[in-house]
């Protein structure tokens, strides 16, 4: 049996790097959805907060569904 050590290495990258995308993205929207809330008790403007919000799990929701749409072969 042989192992390819370079393909290995780069799945490792680049499952890493979306895994931590996924993680930025979508701790900004809880923070975007925490100003949100904020703006509201301080009877502030809620549109950029909601839009960051619904912009940050939006992405997080197409990543997801991408990610699952290249693992099950019956979507090709």
């Amino acid at each position: 049996m042989d192992i390819k050590w370079g393909p290995l290495g780069q799945v490792f990258v680049v499952a890493l790097g979306a895994t931590v995308a996924v993680v930025v993205i979508f701790t900004l929207g809880l923070l975007a959805a925490s100003a949100r809330q904020d703006a509201g008790e301080r009877a502030r403007s809620t549109t950029i907060p909601t839009a960051t919000a619904a912009l940050c799990f939006s992405a997080c929701a197409a990543i997801v569904v991408y990610g699952i749409y290249l693992i099950v072969p019956q979507f090709h």
